[in-house]
């Protein structure tokens, strides 16, 4: 096959594939490293270079299983042609870009799973086992255990502890430069678990789609799976650098003043939880809402429930974080039988 039947196969797909990964490195900065930024121990020049150079190792040693699981768990690997690729990664992209358009980091694995099973249950070849069995418990259970931790640890552990470090604000930072270090080492960790979880959103479907329209698995010894992941990983860099910033301070510091401490806590509690459904689950999970359930159960024990669930930003995350899932199932099923019906 020629380098340019190659390219009018691959050509659209790749694109859109491309884009959704730099909207998804765009939302996936604000959970790396909102924390960080909100407690100003990171420059603002650092996050995309260090967010991409995670995300890239963590699709390497990790990104294998969730990338399977989408490309193959939800719909059967033969449908996905060109056109349903297309399909399915248009709306996903556009969701995630309005999302990141109005600053709020929004979940890339709930909007991969649900277009892919809205395509899947247009063409009737929906696993509606590996959905509802596997799946969808997966995204209440991780941030109700994220949220339950956090409030936990907040509310009935560490104000039993006697030291400064505990409360320290943003401008005492630097009197507790092992606090300002794990801080940092805990944004690589939710950055590295971003690069085993959610680059698969983009990769998984190009690698079906590969192997679907090549019966190619593996090329000089690397898997197809492998090399889109690799290839997706950097876009993410690349999107959060563009994109990332606004998403970052949103999450950051306007749902609760976070200091330093508790800011580290929550990026290990995150990242854990995401890491453990990557490598034993295979489990595309929402890091963004798991990184929002544990800052919201933060500022529950500081702030209230009452006063908590009326705050703005906590609203429109709770709307969008609703609606966009929604949004890319109905899309993607209404535009798959358009397309079934066109052909």
């Amino acid at each position: 096959m020629s380098t340019l039947e190659v390219i009018s196969i691959l050509g659209i797909p790749v694109l859109l594939a491309g884009f959704l990964s730099i909207n998804m490195g765009a939302s996936g900065t604000s959970t790396a490293f909102a924390a960080a930024y909100g407690a100003y121990v990171i420059k603002k020049k650092w996050i995309p270079i260090l967010f991409g150079i995670m995300v890239i190792i963590g699709a390497f040693l990790g990104g294998k299983e969730v990338s399977l699981t989408l490309g193959e768990g939800i719909l059967p690997p033969e449908l996905f042609t060109p056109i349903y690729t297309s399909v399915i990664l248009f709306v996903i992209a556009i969701s995630l870009f309005g999302a990141n358009l109005m600053g709020v980091p929004q979940s890339t694995s709930q909007t991969t799973v649900l277009a892919i099973a809205g395509g899947a249950a247009a063409l009737g070849k929906l696993n509606t086992d590996k959905l509802l069995y596997e799946i969808i418990p997966m995204w209440f259970i991780l941030p109700f255990v994220g949220f339950t931790l956090t409030y936990i640890i907040s509310k009935w552990i560490f104000p039993h502890i006697k030291t400064k470090s505990l409360e320290g604000d943003f401008e005492h930072i630097r009197e507790y430069k092992g606090l300002k270090t794990a801080l940092i080492i805990s944004s690589l960790y939710v950055a590295f678990s971003v690069g085993a979880n959610n680059v698969a959103n983009a990769a998984g479907p190009i690698a079906s789609l590969f192997f679907n329209e090549f019966g190619v698995v593996e090329i000089n010894g690397w898997s197809v799976s492998m090399i889109c992941l690799l290839i997706a990983a950097p876009l993410f860099g690349f999107g959060s650098y563009l994109l990332g910033f606004k998403i970052t301070r949103s999450a950051g510091k306007e749902i609760v003043k976070i200091t330093p401490f508790y800011a580290t806590i929550i990026g290990i509690i995150v990242a854990s939880l995401l890491f453990y459904a990557s490598i034993t689950q295979g489990i595309p999970s929402s890091l963004v809402q798991l990184n929002g359930a544990c800052f919201i159960a933060l500022s529950m024990t500081k702030s209230g429930r009452k006063l908590t669930l009326s705050n703005k930003t906590v609203r429109r995350f709770l709307s969008v974080w609703m609606v966009a899932p929604a949004f890319a199932f109905l899309v993607t099923y209404l535009l798959t039988l358009l397309v079934v019906d066109l052909a």
